[in-house]
């Protein structure tokens, strides 16, 4: 059996070259060719990916993506001025609800990272402005080959993680700051000869950070 760490891009059913991690359930392809390293400015987007990768902490991605139809139900849509404004009631509420990750740290971080989210804007602008500043320079990046090329994290990643933090995020270590990274297209983890590699760098190139 081959190593996990050596496994290049693999093609599927379809004919399409993709990472190999897509290929385990019909979920996992779909966030990967419509969303993973797909660019995002939007600050509710990252709000939302921020907290999903802190629930995700210890768990299987594939739980957060089946899950998060719910997690949006319970967290207004991830609109960070109201769920800025939840309170004690609301976190009694959200420990009760089957259909997400019911963790007290986890479920008080999501409310806390609302409460910074508008910190951040209020102070820079835009949570996206914060974020974009961490994107390590893709010129002479070489394109991964292998799963074992990507990193857990990154001196970006350690930095970001810093300055969340400093703004009063939780659940933003710099292996998680790294996964956000990945997710919101900072940098550009599809491997050598995936389908969706391309595209990405193409959004980046027309990205515009507000």
């Amino acid at each position: 059996m081959s190593d996990p760490r050596e496994l290049a891009a693999v093609r599927g059913a379809d004919g399409q070259r993709r990472c190999p991690w897509a290929g385990s359930a019909p979920e996992y392809q779909a966030y990967h060719d419509d969303e993973w390293g797909r660019p995002l400015a939007d600050d509710g987007r990252i709000y939302e990916k921020l907290c999903l990768e802190g629930f995700q902490s210890g768990l299987s991605w594939l739980t957060i993506l089946r899950k998060r139809d719910a997690f949006r139900r319970a967290f207004a849509g991830f609109e960070p001025e109201k769920v800025a404004a939840f309170g004690d009631g609301d976190v009694v509420r959200l420990l009760d609800d089957a259909g997400i990750i019911r963790h007290r740290g986890k479920i008080e971080a999501a409310i806390a990272n609302a409460r910074a989210t508008l910190t951040v804007q209020a102070d820079r602008g835009s949570l996206a402005a914060l974020v974009w500043d961490f994107e390590p320079a893709r010129r002479g990046r070489a394109a991964p080959v292998h799963l074992g090329d990507l990193a857990a994290q990154t001196p970006e990643s350690v930095a970001l993680s810093k300055a969340l933090r400093r703004y009063g995020f939780r659940f933003v270590g710099p292996t998680t700051a790294y996964a956000a990274m990945q997710s919101l297209g900072l940098v550009n983890d599809h491997l050598q000869g995936c389908r969706v590699r391309a595209a990405c760098e193409a959004e980046r190139r027309s990205l515009r950070i507000g």
